[in-house]
Parts: structure tokens; C-alpha cells; sequence
């Protein structure tokens, strides 16, 4: 197994030339070499192996990337650009898989790169997003499977209408609730209907809250009494089981 290494700016800028050419007429070659070249990638100060693996979704690829990266005493490795940028280059084919006329869409460049300095756009990185949102909930990571149970090139609707939201990606009660709401827990998978703009919907969820907050202190709300509160729209939604 390799070690994680680090994009220098000089990779950085190749990585974002690859993926420039992916949208035109000549898209280039996986760069793999930029994984290991000097003049494109350092190494760390700790060595931490890394594993070439399907995930399957952003659960389970957080997941792992917190149990390897949480005992590796690198400091700030959320705000590292260039450890993020070489683990998006490394984990490409699952991140970009082709389209059904062979082609991959690798959409906007903050999936790849992080912008570490705007929150409301770091969310949006493939990988580096899911890991914040499992190390906020690592003493109950399951709480946010709402943000975490999608595909890793196919983050969801959920995720657009909270992760961008430090206040709610960082709020049990809400994270958690969102998931009660939404997600199957045979399956893991959202539940049917829960996209779009309906009532009740995620969307619907986002805007809510945004009006309880005029009166209520969301932080010191637990998840039953979130539920509670909520309109007659969330019924379908709602468990049964919840205080009436």
C-alpha cells in the first residue's frame, strides 16, 4: 500500500488542467504520476497507508478516511488543500466514474480542490466534505447518515440543502432528525419521495429551520422535540413513533 502524499501547487495546477480537459474535446490520461513525483507531491511527516478501494458511498469512505487519519497527529489536515487534492487524484474512478457514453464529468473545481477558507463551498469536495461531517459526528456517526448514505460523485440533495450550513451540519438534533425523516434504516438509502421541492421535503426541512430560529435555540432542542415541532407537511415523513 502507498503512503498518503501531498499535491504541491505545482500538482495542484496539472490536477486542474486534467480536469479542464475532461469537458472538452480531448480529454487527458488519469495523471498518476502526479501521485508520486516530487515535482508535483511531497510526502507527509507521518507515514499512513492508504488503500486502492471501492467505497460505495460517503459513509463508509469518511469512515475510513477517519480511522487512518485521526491517529496520524497531522495537524489541520482538514484545512491541507494539497492532502485532500492528492486523495481526490487517488480515489479518481470512484469519484468520476464514466458516463454512459464514456465520457466523465468532473464538475466544478471545489470537488476536487477544497476552498478551505469558505465553509459554505468546502462542503462541496468529494471527499474532505464527508470526512468533516463523520469527525462532527464520530461519537455517533450513524446520526448523519442523511449527509453520508449517497454514492461519493453523487452527494444528494441533502447534503446541498445543509452541509453548505455550519450551523445545521454541526447540530445533532437536526442532523439527526434529518435522517429519521429521510432515510430508510433497512436500507440506509433515502426514502422514496424525499427529493425534490414538496412538502416536507429536505428543502422544505432547510427553509423550517431557518423560521425556528427566530425563536427557538435549535442547539438545545433534542431530536424528539425537533420532531415535534415540525408542520403537518412532515407527516408522511415523520415517524410514528414520535411525541404527538
Amino acid at each position: 500500500m502507498p503512503y498518503i502524499r501531498r499535491l504541491n501547487e505545482a500538482g495542484m495546477q496539472k490536477l486542474g488542467s486534467f480536469l479542464d480537459s475532461l469537458k472538452g474535446q480531448q480529454p487527458e490520461t488519469h495523471p498518476a504520476a502526479l501521485l508520486i513525483d516530487p515535482a508535483t507531491s511531497e510526502p507527509l511527516d507521518s507515514e499512513i497507508n492508504i488503500e486502492s478501494r471501492r467505497f460505495g458511498s460517503r459513509f463508509e469512505a469518511a469512515k475510513y478516511l477517519f480511522e487512518q487519519l485521526s491517529v496520524a497527529g497531522i495537524r489541520d489536515v482538514e484545512r491541507d488543500r494539497g492532502v485532500w487534492a492528492w486523495l481526490a487524484l487517488y480515489y479518481f474512478e470512484e469519484l468520476c466514474p464514466p458516463a454512459s457514453d464514456g465520457r466523465r464529468k468532473p464538475g466544478e473545481r471545489a470537488r476536487w480542490i477544497p476552498e478551505v477558507s469558505n465553509y459554505q463551498r468546502y462542503y462541496r469536495h468529494l471527499l474532505a466534505g464527508p470526512y468533516m461531517i463523520y469527525r462532527v459526528h464520530r461519537d455517533s456517526p450513524q446520526r448523519a447518515m442523511a449527509l453520508l448514505c449517497n454514492p461519493l460523485d453523487r452527494p444528494g440533495d441533502i447534503v446541498e440543502q445543509f452541509a453548505s450550513r455550519q450551523e445545521l451540519v454541526t447540530n445533532r438534533a437536526i442532523v439527526e432528525g434529518a435522517t429519521i425523516l429521510y432515510i430508510d434504516p433497512r436500507t440506509r438509502r433515502p426514502r422514496k419521495g424525499s427529493g425534490g421541492k414538496l412538502g416536507g421535503s429536505p428543502r422544505r426541512f432547510a427553509d423550517v429551520l431557518k423560521q425556528f430560529d427566530v425563536t427557538w435555540d435549535l442547539y438545545e432542542l433534542a431530536t424528539e422535540d425537533l420532531l415535534h415541532l415540525l408542520p403537518t407537511e412532515f407527516d408522511r415523513f415523520r415517524p410514528i413513533a414520535a411525541p404527538a
